[in-house]
């Protein structure tokens, strides 16, 4: 790293963190002007609503914009640059167009990383504080009340042969029943098991059947035990019996991949979304490194208009971007697409885009 590497990189993350300060405030601002009165009514004091809803909602809405403030910043400052004469200096000097990219490829890495980290562990953390506040108290027509109270009718495949059911699950409570467990091997029925309540035991980590009537068929006799209780050990927790659209948001990159090989255990249907998620928290991540050197091929050239033009290009782009993302989602949920190409084509595209850009660049 020389001078002009650690200048340009300064420019970088100082114009990226003021922008993104600036961008918080305001969206707090407006975010506490559009939810006083549900403020209000919730009786919360100043710190509660802090720690308890702000905490979740700023980590939520900068890893939202994370990749266009990133593109902002880097069009702004380069922008600048380009009219100050500073880059035509640079190159004019012997220093190479490639060269000259360099500390926007390591602070696009930074920046991706820090993002990367972002995603795969603290925005699902934040999403749970923001979800659960929103829900509880903002939002009286959410998913809140129902997980409070009872998700009637919750079928499950725990293994290769084994299926369940559970009647009126209390999430609150973790309480269920009744609840039936049948075997199925070569097409025929081995066992039948049922109990009156199905209860998480929080001391041995297990599930509490009471009252169950296990009956084990085989060809010629059948075996039936009646039992006051029984442990079991299942492969699902009571977190995995919730039913919240909002799950795949608030789950940490582990627990989402656990979820969906859970879910595809289950033949559970729609699981292209959770999909397009978890390969969406690694996409995002190069998403930042193409739109930073697009945006220093771009606002590295000085022309009329200054940071404008640049500025308008730049938007122009990033609206491109999201409409790209949100069609090839569609496409995945709604439609055939994999799920792994619908997270990765606006990537494809854009770095189609760089290419052209860096070999028309004028050096």
């Amino acid at each position: 790293m020389k001078k002009l590497d650690w200048y340009i990189l300064k420019k970088f993350l100082t114009t990226f963190f003021f922008a993104i300060f600036l961008f918080a405030v305001i969206a707090i601002v407006v975010d506490v002007s559009e939810k006083t009165d549900d403020f209000v009514r919730s009786q919360l004091g100043f710190r509660r609503i802090i720690t308890d809803y702000y905490a979740g909602f700023i980590p939520h809405i900068i890893a939202l914009l994370f990749p266009l403030f990133v593109f902002i910043a880097v069009i702004f400052f380069t922008s600048k640059m380009a009219g100050n004469s500073e880059i035509v200096a640079i190159l004019a000097s012997g220093t190479g167009y490639s060269r000259w990219l360099r500390p926007y490829w390591i602070g696009g890495f930074l920046m991706a990383t820090l993002l990367w980290f972002a995603n795969q562990y603290v925005v699902p953390k934040a999403n749970v504080l923001r979800g659960n506040f929103e829900a509880k108290y903002i939002d009286a027509n959410s998913s809140y009340n129902a997980l409070l109270g009872q998700s009637n009718h919750i079928y499950l495949r725990i293994d290769s042969f084994t299926y369940a059911g559970i009647h009126y699950y209390d999430t609150l409570v973790k309480r269920g029943g009744p609840v039936f467990l049948y075997t199925v091997k070569d097409n025929k029925v081995t066992e039948n098991l049922r109990a009156e309540s199905i209860i998480w035991d929080t001391a041995s980590k297990k599930w509490k059947l009471d009252v169950l009537l296990d009956r084990k068929l085989k060809p010629m006799q059948e075996m039936v035990v009646n039992e006051t209780t029984r442990l079991m050990n299942f492969n699902f927790k009571p977190s995995d019996l919730t039913r919240d659209k909002y799950t795949k948001d608030k789950l940490t990159t582990p627990e989402l991949t656990r979820f969906i090989a859970l879910e595809e255990l289950r033949g559970s249907e729609g699981l292209n979304s959770l999909k397009v998620e978890r390969y969406r928290r690694d996409a995002t991540c190069v998403t930042v490194i193409l739109l930073t050197l697009i945006g220093a091929i771009v606002a590295g050239r000085k022309v009329r208009g200054g940071s404008g033009v640049h500025l308008a290009v730049g938007f122009v782009t990033a609206a491109l971007f999201i409409i790209t993302d949100r069609f090839s989602t569609i496409f995945s949920t709604k439609g055939n697409l994999p799920p792994l190409m619908a997270a990765w084509i606006p990537n494809m595209i854009f770095l189609i885009v760089v290419v052209y850009l860096y070999r028309t660049a004028p050096k």
